[in-house]
């Protein structure tokens, strides 16, 4: 059997909240706007963008994110992350 090796990101904590922040701010989205509409409170969705998480957050947290931003999980934890934002219509 042949190995799969994955490309760990040690940083991924960063990356997500970096992620998240970026398109936030290109929605047109407040971090309270954001935290209303997936149903988490503003200073846990403030602390993710602030990267002051220690121990985290779920992965139910991050999807409830993912889909008011209207992204995929995967799109949040990309290193290098490149997002095509469709144009508000």
């Amino acid at each position: 059997m042949k190995e799969i090796f994955i490309d760990f990101n040690p940083n991924i904590k960063t990356t997500i909240s970096k992620n998240i922040k970026r398109v936030r701010k290109t929605r047109g989205l407040t971090q309270e706007q954001l935290a209303l509409n997936a149903e988490i409170s503003y200073d846990f969705m403030r602390r993710i963008e602030s990267k002051k998480i220690h121990s985290g957050f779920s992965v139910n947290t991050l999807y409830k994110i993912a889909c008011v931003l209207d992204v995929s999980v995967d799109e949040l934890m990309e290193r290098n992350s490149t997002v095509i934002l469709e144009e508000s219509k």
